[in-house]
C-alpha cells in the first residue's frame, strides 16, 4: 500500500495542485491531509474545496482550531493572528462547516495522524518535547508510524526500543525498520521553512518499507502576487521565497 501525505497547504492553491499532479504520477493508494490547510495563503477556500473534491481526509491544524475557536486566535503572534482574521472572511458557510467537523487524529491501519504532537494536539510542537517524552510516546505508540506537520521542516524520529535517533529527513528515499517506531514529519506543501522553497510531502510503502520524500517546484511569484492582492501581511509572501 502506498499512502501520499502531506500538510501545511496554508491556502497555498497553487503548491497544492502542483503537489497532486506529482502525486498522481504514482498511483498512490490513499493521501491524508496533517492539516493547517489554511491561514498565511490566498485561497484557503480554494483550498479545501480542492481537499473536499479528492476526498482527502485530514485532521485538525491549529490554523483550522482558531477559526473553530476564536479565543485560541490569542495564542498567534499578531501577524498570524492577521492572518487568520483575514482567512475567515474568504470562507464560505459550508467549508466553515466542515472545518468545525474535522478530528484532531486519525488512524488508519499501522499509521497516526495528528497536525502537532501525539496522540492529538494541534498546537504543540514536537521540539517542545525532551527526548524522555518522545521515548515514552513511542513506547505507548500502536502505530508503526505517526504523521505529523506543523513545523514545516521535514524531520524523523526514530525509537528502536532503547534510544531515539532524530535525523533531518532528505529528498529521495529511506528505507524503514517494522522493528522500530517512528514519528514522520511531512514538511509543508504549502510554506515550507527548510532552507528550500519548494513543496514537500511523502509517500510511504508498506509493502518496501519505504519512506520517499518528494520536492516539487511551483509558481512561487504566483502565489506572492495573490498573496499582496488579497490583503495579507507582506511577509507571508517574502517568507515563500
Amino acid at each position: 500500500m502506498r499512502i501520499a501525505v502531506l500538510s501545511d497547504i496554508h491556502g497555498n492553491l497553487d503548491a497544492f495542485q502542483e503537489v497532486l499532479q506529482d502525486m498522481d504520477r504514482f498511483r498512490v493508494d490513499q493521501v491524508i491531509c496533517l492539516g493547517d490547510m489554511i491561514g498565511y495563503g490566498p485561497e484557503p477556500e480554494e483550498t479545501i474545496r480542492l481537499i473536499q473534491e479528492r476526498t482527502i481526509p485530514c485532521v485538525m491544524g491549529n490554523h483550522e482550531m482558531a477559526v473553530v475557536k476564536p479565543q485560541l486566535q490569542a495564542w498567534f503572534n499578531p501577524q498570524a493572528r492577521e492572518s487568520i482574521q483575514k482567512t475567515q472572511t474568504l470562507l464560505s458557510a459550508k467549508t466553515l462547516l466542515y472545518i468545525h467537523g474535522l478530528p484532531n487524529s486519525r488512524i488508519t491501519d499501522e499509521f497516526r495522524f495528528v497536525h502537532g504532537c501525539p496522540p492529538n494536539s494541534p498546537f504543540i510542537y514536537l521540539y517542545q518535547l525532551p527526548e524522555i517524552r518522545l521515548m515514552e510516546i513511542l513506547q505507548k505508540s500502536a502505530e508503526w508510524i505517526i504523521f505529523v506537520g506543523h513545523t514545516h521542516n521535514l524531520k524523523l524520529i526514530r525509537f528502536d526500543g532503547q534510544s531515539i535517533i532524530q535525523t533531518p529527513l532528505r529528498q529521495g528515499i529511506s528505507v524503514l525498520s517494522d522493528q522500530d517506531r517512528y514519528i514522520v514529519n511531512a514538511g509543508s506543501v504549502g510554506q515550507p521553512r527548510d532552507g528550500n522553497n519548494t513543496a514537500k510531502y511523502v509517500i510511504v510503502d508498506t509493502q518496501a518499507n519505504s519512506l520517499e520524500v518528494r520536492f516539487v517546484p511551483y509558481d512561487i511569484a504566483a502565489v506572492c502576487r495573490k498573496i499582496m492582492e488579497a490583503g495579507f501581511p507582506k511577509s507571508h509572501a517574502e517568507r515563500l521565497w
